[in-house]
C-alpha cells in the first residue's frame, strides 16, 4: 500500500494524465491547453525580471491586506467583546462588509483608491468580517468558571488572556485564518483582473484571456495555488509558534 506521501503524488500525476488526455482530445490549445504546454509557458515567464515583479507586487498586497484585517479584526472583536456597545457600532460596517457583493467595492476602490492599491483594499474588506466574527466567536467560548476565577483571584489582564482565552479563542481563530487566506488570494487576484493594475497577476489572467494564451492562464493560475499555499502554511506556522510561545510552561503566578 502506497504512503500517504506517495498517494497524494499518485493522486495529483493520476489527475495531470486526465488533463493531458482531454487537452489531445480536444487538440485545440486556445481551448485547453495540456500541464506540458502549461509547464512550458512557466518556465518561459519565470525567466524574465517581469515575472517575479509581477509576483512580488500581488504577493505584498494580498499579504499586507491580510495582516492589516488581521490586526484589526482581531483588536476591534476584543473591544467589542469588552465593550458590547462598541459591538453594536462595529455590527452595521460588518454586515456591509459580508453582504455587499465584490464587484461593488472594487468599483469603489478604483475611484477612491485607485488600480495600484486595488488589491490591498479589497482583501481587507473581504477578510476583516471573517476574522472579526470568529475572534468574536472564540471569547466569547471562554470558560466562565475560569474568569471568575481569575478574578476572584486577581489575574492581570495578560495571564486571563493566556491562560483562558487563548485556549478559547485559538480554534476559532485558526479556522478563520484557514478560511479568510483562501477568500484574500480569490478576492485579491479577481479585483485585480476587474481593475488590471500594472504589474499584477491579475493582469496578466486579463491579457491571457485577451489574447487567447491558455497556456499562460494555467500557468498564472499555478502560480496563484501556489502561492497561496505557501502564504497559508507559512502563517498559521507563524500564529502556532506564537500561540505556543504565549502558552509557555512557565509557573502560573499571581
Amino acid at each position: 500500500m502506497a504512503k500517504p506521501g506517495w498517494k497524494k503524488v499518485l493522486i495529483a500525476l493520476g489527475w495531470l494524465a486526465l488533463w493531458q488526455l482531454a487537452s489531445l482530445w480536444v487538440n485545440q490549445s486556445v481551448i485547453l491547453a495540456g500541464p506540458v504546454e502549461a509547464f512550458r509557458a512557466l518556465l518561459t515567464m519565470g525567466l524574465t525580471a517581469e515575472f517575479w515583479q509581477t509576483v512580488a507586487f500581488t504577493l505584498l498586497r494580498i499579504a499586507g491586506g491580510f495582516l492589516l484585517a488581521f490586526c484589526a479584526g482581531v483588536a476591534l472583536a476584543a473591544l467589542a467583546h469588552r465593550c458590547p456597545l462598541a459591538g453594536e457600532i462595529l455590527a452595521p460596517a460588518v454586515t456591509v462588509m459580508k453582504s455587499v457583493p465584490v464587484v461593488c467595492f472594487v468599483i469603489l476602490a478604483l475611484v477612491w483608491v485607485g488600480s495600484q492599491n486595488l488589491t490591498f483594499v479589497i482583501v481587507f474588506v473581504i477578510v476583516f468580517p471573517v476574522l472579526y466574527l470568529q475572534t468574536l466567536e472564540g471569547l466569547a467560548r471562554a470558560d466562565a468558571k475560569l474568569l471568575e476565577m481569575a478574578r476572584v483571584f486577581r489575574l492581570s489582564g495578560w495571564k486571563r488572556l493566556r491562560y483562558v482565552y487563548l485556549p478559547a479563542l485559538l480554534p476559532s481563530l485558526t479556522s478563520g485564518c484557514q478560511l479568510a487566506l483562501g477568500m484574500s488570494w480569490k478576492s485579491g487576484v479577481a479585483a485585480e483582473v476587474i481593475g488590471t493594475p500594472m504589474h499584477s497577476i491579475g493582469q496578466q489572467l486579463y491579457f491571457a484571456k485577451i489574447y487567447l494564451e491558455i497556456d499562460r492562464l494555467f500557468a498564472w493560475t499555478f502560480v496563484i495555488v501556489v502561492l497561496s499555499a505557501l502564504f497559508e502554511r507559512g502563517f498559521l506556522w507563524v500564529l502556532g509558534r506564537i500561540a505556543g510561545r504565549m502558552e509557555g510552561t512557565d509557573d502560573l503566578r499571581l
